[in-house]
């Protein structure tokens, strides 16, 4: 391949390269997960010690958001609402997605580059622009969304910062709709010779089923956030009711609308986005493993045929979110046991992942530590999430610490640590070196601790019955017995934040000075390991061709013990 050369601006701001894209897209994500992280930090000293000063950030503050240093009502709600929507929408996603979807996926399916690069070039710089937005609310003087990362009406309406966050949503949602676009094309026409569907790395029907997900969720909220915008600008009454009174006072507004309109047209997108954060973390978690056991992946077949009964499924539960809305018992039922069906191609995902360590010859490196801790905490995510399915026990469980418990042990104790796995595993790719192991392992451990710490805690205070949205859990005399669970999972927080300082520096420290590697370093058989270690433009020297499926490990007529897809005969 010969020396593609161009601007410093082209090749690495407004790049159109998808590796460059992707690096943008794992930068600037992982960059929104940190801020998020500190938001939350914040959050987690209010509820540990109500009405405490906030330790060198409070005098910093204005006297409107921290009265004497002390967090404000309104300032919680603003950072509730922006922490949960710059760690869902600006960081774990488009890590996931965008990031690990650009870089690996043209390489697993042996293309030079995606479909339509500019086409990915304006996804990423939409997202960045929905990014800057987002980012601006904090300096209007109207300030932040308060109203909740779900933006519910009418409290979304009648208090401030709900246009900004919506400008910014709809930039976001752009970005996901271009970037699965070209997913999918690129995964479906630009294949290498030989490589047919049943060739496929599960990461790459992951990230295809995910696209289809985006492509057929996020326009139907999209369209209902332009609907809460004109009720916010044009004075609009698509989302409120008649005899709507505000502290006392009558509404101006004409009425007549549905706020549960919103609450279905969101959780249409909310329940399939959690999908779109769980298949990428799956696809990185099935490369590792099947790298790291020496075996090839167990039900191949029952996997994928998982991961589209889940792309189908995910469209027909959102309504569990709603049951205490008032919704009809047959409703409520029929999504009981739509709920309950989408268990079951998770349990087969996370089974045949279990079963592919059976007679393996494990490898416990960095990726595969993070890869193992995520079966069992995505199990306890899944198994403390079936209660909340069921309407007789979500009607006890619903808006209390015991929902914030399920949601994080799904998306940080199971999905970041996935997402953690992947960047350990795919840095000798990007960078051509490797990232040091012991710092690795230290970091994977202090997550681990730290992570449990944080949220396990959740689930006691849940089924005590605190309700999420307290700000001074004191202010109800039964929360009080309680208290101290909120201290531990402080603590602990604390402890999982000290944990990412050892990632930091052995990320950025690796990226010039880590241990330089082969292209191959981790003896893997899909074709992203088939280009040299940092892949140059176009990525493959010579046009690859395929010969045989994307796990030929535990090869006995090999001398190596493994085939790559791409070696025509056997060594």
């Amino acid at each position: 391949m010969s020396e593609h050369k161009t601007s410093f601006l082209k090749k690495y701001v407004f790049a159109t390269d998808h590796k460059i894209i992707a690096l943008q897209y794992m930068f600037t994500s992982l960059f929104a997960l940190l801020i998020g992280f500190f938001f939350v930090l914040i959050m987690r000293w209010e509820l540990a010690f109500p009405m405490h000063p906030i330790p060198l950030l409070g005098r910093l503050l204005s006297a409107k958001l921290a009265p004497n240093g002390v967090m404000s009502p309104e300032l919680y709600n603003m950072l509730g609402a922006m922490h949960g929507t710059a760690m869902i929408f600006l960081g774990i996603a488009p890590l996931g997605f965008a990031a690990f979807g650009n870089y690996v996926l043209p390489l697993q399916v042996g293309a030079p580059d995606m479909a339509f690069p500019k086409l990915n070039m304006l996804s990423y710089w939409s997202f960045v622009i929905g990014c800057l937005i987002l980012t601006s609310s904090f300096f209007l003087p109207s300030g932040p969304l308060q109203s909740g990362w779900t933006a519910y009406p009418p409290l979304s309406e009648i208090t401030r910062g709900t246009t900004i966050w919506i400008l910014a949503m709809v930039f976001i949602i752009n970005s996901s709709l271009l970037g699965a676009i070209n997913f999918i094309v690129t995964g479906l026409n630009m294949r290498a010779p030989g490589l047919t569907l049943g060739r496929l790395p599960i990461f790459v029907w992951a990230q295809l089923v995910t696209s289809a997900i985006v492509l057929l969720a996020f326009p139907p909220v999209e369209a209902g956030a332009v609907l809460l915008l004109m009720d916010c600008v044009a004075h609009t009454s698509f989302y409120l009711p008649q005899g709507l009174v505000i502290l006392g006072h009558a509404s101006g507004a004409a009425g007549g609308g549905q706020p549960i309109l919103w609450q279905h047209l969101f959780w249409f997108l909310g329940h399939p986005e959690v999908y779109v954060l769980l298949l990428p973390a799956i696809g990185i978690i099935a490369e590792i493993i099947a790298n790291n056991s020496r075996k090839p992946l167990y039900g191949y077949k029952a996997m994928v045929g998982s991961l589209l009964t889940i792309l189908i499924l995910s469209f027909i539960v959102w309504a569990h979110h709603l049951y205490i809305s008032g919704m009809s018992p047959f409703l409520s039922d029929f999504f009981a046991i739509t709920t309950l069906a989408i268990s079951v191609p998770s349990v087969i995902l996370l089974t045949c992942l279990v079963f592919s360590l059976q007679g393996g010859s494990i490898r416990f490196t960095v990726p595969m530590l993070f890869a193992l801790s995520f079966l069992p905490l995505f199990g306890i995510g899944g198994l403390t999430g079936i209660p909340l399915g069921v309407t007789v026990t979500d009607i006890y469980l619903h808006d209390t610490y015991y929902v914030i418990g399920h949601f994080h042990y799904v998306v940080v104790a199971g999905i970041l640590m996935a997402l953690f796995g992947g960047i350990y595993f795919w840095f000798p790719k990007w960078f051509g070196r490797k990232m040091d192991e012991t710092l690795g392992k230290i970091h994977f451990w202090g997550t681990v601790i730290g992570i449990n710490g944080t949220f396990f805690p959740m689930f006691i205070l849940g089924l005590a019955g605190q309700s999420r949205r307290l700000w001074n859990p004191l202010a109800q005399a039964h929360n009080v017995p309680w208290q101290k669970w909120h201290v531990v999972s402080s603590v602990f927080a604390g402890i999982l934040l000290l944990a990412q300082i050892p990632f930091i520096y052995n990320f950025f420290r690796s990226i010039f000075k880590g241990e330089r590697v082969s292209d191959n370093p981790w003896e893997a058989t899909t074709l992203d390991w088939a280009c040299p270690s940092p892949p140059p433009h176009g990525n493959f020297v010579n046009p690859v061709s395929v010969y045989r499926g994307p796990y030929e490990y535990s090869q006995p007529n090999n001398r190596e013990g493994w085939a790559a897809q791409n070696a025509a005969e056997l060594v």
